[in-house]
């Protein structure tokens, strides 16, 4: 009888229109909180190696001195010590590999390696993930 009387008066329509709206709201609630997650954040939940250069800096006084500002997440640092990288941090993992991309590049211009005129690399941990090298 309930049933019939809620059919009668249109209510199981309203029940239905209104759960429609819950659910249509909910997505467009989870869209937005995603769309507010960084790529980082959005790589990690995905359980996805990420890595970004944040900036890049040039010493003004010598053009061939600089720094790149690295940032990463765990799974790109898994995914380093699944291809055979190998430090105490992950630090050390990131900038073995960064060194390792540096070089290659080089070799792959036909720069001359072992003459490297630019001075030193310095590695400064910037702590929560992040290395300076410079």
């Amino acid at each position: 009888m309930k049933n019939f009387i809620k059919k009668m008066l249109g209510v199981d329509k309203l029940e239905a229109e209104l759960a429609k709206r819950e659910s249509e709201l909910a997505e467009k609630t989870k869209t937005e909180a995603d769309t507010k997650l960084t790529p980082k954040e959005l790589a990690t939940a995905a359980k996805e190696p990420w890595i970004a250069v944040l900036d890049t800096h040039v010493n003004p006084d010598n053009i061939r001195n600089g720094f790149f500002e690295l940032d990463w997440n765990e799974y790109f640092v898994l995914q380093l010590r699944t291809a055979g990288y190998q430090g105490a941090t992950d630090e050390e993992i990131v900038d073995q590999w960064f060194g390792e991309l540096c070089r290659n590049i080089g070799a792959e211009e036909n720069v001359d390696m072992s003459r490297r005129g630019a001075g030193y690399i310095n590695v400064n941990n910037l702590g929560n993930g992040r290395t300076e090298v410079s």
